[in-house]
């Protein structure tokens, strides 16, 4: 048996970065800061983690996320390796995010403006339970 699964909770060091693909798919790519509990050796108290995210997800995090914003990931580990522009080999090892949510409201000083940068209504990621006006518990 196998396992790859990854919660975390972190703000975001930036803007999300949003594409469509060749094929139509649109994702959306963002780095989060996550908090230790406890500094390591080095001094350090926080870890960095490249985030990516696909279609309904991708859209969420364009249209309500921005810098600073605190989100939850959910998602696996992938790594993958690329060659640089000069030759070199690389290997990265990144999120891909199946769901995210915003834990927080966006600030007051946070604008519309560039990548989803938060203002106005917060609206959480859709669900497909019913409205609370909708939902009967001693419906048949």
């Amino acid at each position: 048996m196998s396992l790859n699964h990854v919660v975390l909770i972190g703000r975001l060091t930036r803007d999300p970065e949003v594409r469509t693909t060749q094929t139509g798919k649109q994702v959306a790519n963002f780095s989060i800061a996550v908090q230790r509990r406890f500094k390591g050796a080095d001094g350090v108290d926080v870890d960095f983690f490249n985030i990516s995210t696909w279609g309904n997800s991708a859209d969420f995090v364009a249209n309500y996320l921005g810098k600073g914003r605190l989100v939850a990931v959910e998602g696996r580990l992938q790594a993958r390796k690329y060659t640089t522009q000069d030759g070199q080999q690389r290997e990265v090892v990144e999120v891909v995010a199946e769901s995210v949510q915003g834990l927080d409201r966006p600030r007051d000083d946070q604008g519309n403006e560039g990548g989803g940068g938060g203002g106005g209504n917060y609206a959480p990621q859709q669900s497909n339970a019913p409205a609370a006006d909708e939902y009967d518990p001693f419906a048949d």
